[in-house]
């Protein structure tokens, strides 16, 4: 259908007249599910990035200035591996921890395939496209982890999803045999 949306920008009225949803992406589909901590993840990745570049850039500075390299090997070797600790396992673990998180989920009913974006090791985007056959769900409940694609770890909120619908379609509750039970019951 056509949709007509007027939206001021400082007093000026800009009209737009579409014939696809604003939610459509013509490559990945019809959008299911927005993330709404996309903003938090990529500023959290992107500050942890920033300091540990800091940290790189200001290490020998810091060690000329302080006199501390002119101490033994072992005081040096500590004080390095302290820095580097804070300074390259925080932004991996980081990364390990929010890989899977979707910022974004797409759904193209005629193929039947989602699309899940998710944020890089280079905080760029990353498309990853699946089945919904290929959704398995964990056997144990895991923290950061709703279900896999493929191999893939994916988290998302349940409760985001505008229509449950298509959260049930996603995780295969709607072919369950538990439905068609009950299906059967009435």
């Amino acid at each position: 259908g056509f949709i007509f949306q007027v939206t001021s920008f400082q007093g000026v009225a800009v009209r737009s007249l579409s014939t696809s949803s604003p939610h459509d992406h013509p490559e990945h589909g019809r959008l299911v599910y927005k993330g709404n901590l996309a903003k938090a993840v990529l500023g959290v990745k992107f500050f942890s990035y920033s300091t540990s570049l800091f940290n790189l850039f200001m290490m020998p500075y810091i060690m000329l200035k302080s006199g501390l390299g002119m101490e033994s090997l072992l005081v040096q070797a500590a004080f390095y591996g302290l820095i580097g600790v804070f300074t390259f396992v925080t932004p991996i673990t980081l990364h390990i921890l929010t890989k899977g998180y979707v910022i974004r989920l797409y759904y193209k009913d005629e193929v039947d395939t989602y699309t899940a974006i998710t944020y890089n090791a280079i905080l760029a985007e990353k498309a990853t496209v699946f089945h919904q056959k290929d959704v398995k769900i964990p056997d144990i409940t895991k923290m950061f982890t709703t279900f896999y694609a493929k191999t893939k770890s994916m988290l998302v909120n349940p409760t985001l999803f505008p229509n449950p619908q298509d959260y049930n379609h996603l995780m295969g509750y709607d072919k369950s045999s538990f439905f068609k039970f009950e299906e059967l019951e009435e």
